[in-house]
């Protein structure tokens, strides 16, 4: 199993004709992704990568059965992007632009709400689930399927998780998430714990975290108060910046940098947690966890 897409999603791709698109489509049709059509509007009609195009989601999904949406297109057309996506119902929308206006992003969240559509990023390098669907811009040759879930608010330290994931007798991925590095996000830390506990795959989950709003603690309040639980080993970015220096991301704003990474990383160990210091510790505790295969 996996959570949120499988080798069952049929993905539509919004802008699929930029350039950025066309290159990271391929990799996923290259990789087995059931990649079923594009939207670029006035452009409907057409063919790219060997799919056919349209001009709306609505109708790209009437015609090939899409479910999930992964967009490439610029921060100021993700509103419309999305609306599209919530109008069309589809069960899942990824966003790769990063820096989208925050009005348009309390507009999105409002959209979304009561919507069939769960949006994940926007700042994702987006979703993979191993040997069946990739979703963004994943690397996706270091990705072996296994039963560790990853949920990451850092895009680049997703990818060593993953690589810590293999080093423990290469226990593997069931999925993994870039939830966005932005201010305000779609899915978080708990959507996805929530969907992990319920997937027999997983075995045992890494939430990586960072400086800047309270995603984290959230999370840490949430899975204390579950009665059953997966184990979690929880990383927090950031613990070598000194305390009130301006890390510049959008999120602190929030705290006005009062949170520290400790004070994130004392929420993940009260809540249960098992908590690193390093990045490369993961593959530690994973063996821990798990002595053998």
């Amino acid at each position: 199993m996996s959570i949120l897409v499988d080798k069952n999603t049929r993905v539509v791709c919004q802008g699929i004709t930029g350039t950025q698109a066309t290159f990271h489509i391929k990799r996923s049709l290259d990789y087995g992704t059931h990649v079923v059509s594009g939207v670029t509007p006035d452009k409907g009609g057409e063919m790219h990568l060997g799919l056919p195009v349209f001009n709306t989601v609505k109708e790209a999904k009437a015609e090939t059965g899409a479910n999930a949406s992964v967009m490439f297109v610029p921060a100021p057309a993700v509103k419309s992007a999305v609306k599209e996506a919530v109008e069309a119902e589809l069960d899942l929308a990824v966003c790769i632009a990063a820096g989208v206006p925050l009005k348009d992003m309390l507009e999105i969240k409002a959209m979304l709400k009561g919507s069939k559509t769960k949006l994940i990023g926007p700042n994702t390098p987006g979703i993979i689930t191993p040997g069946e669907a990739r979703l963004g811009i994943f690397p996706e040759n270091i990705h072996h399927r296994g039963k560790v879930g990853i949920i990451s608010r850092s895009s680049t330290l997703t990818y060593e998780a993953v690589i810590e994931t293999n080093r423990a007798n290469n226990l593997g991925q069931s999925t993994v998430i870039g939830l966005g590095d932005d201010m305000m996000i779609g899915m978080d830390f708990i959507d996805t714990l929530e969907r992990f506990h319920q997937d027999d795959e997983t075995k045992a989950i890494i939430m990586l975290g960072r400086l800047g709003g309270t995603f984290e603690e959230d999370a840490a309040a949430y899975y204390k108060s579950l009665k059953k639980k997966k184990p979690v080993i929880g990383f927090v970015a950031g613990d070598a910046i000194p305390f009130g220096h301006k890390m510049g991301y959008a999120g602190d704003v929030i705290t006005q940098g009062h949170i520290s990474a400790q004070d994130k990383k004392d929420a993940f160990a009260d809540a249960g947690i098992i908590v690193v210091n390093g990045i490369n510790q993961i593959h530690e505790e994973l063996l821990k966890l798990f002595p053998t295969k």
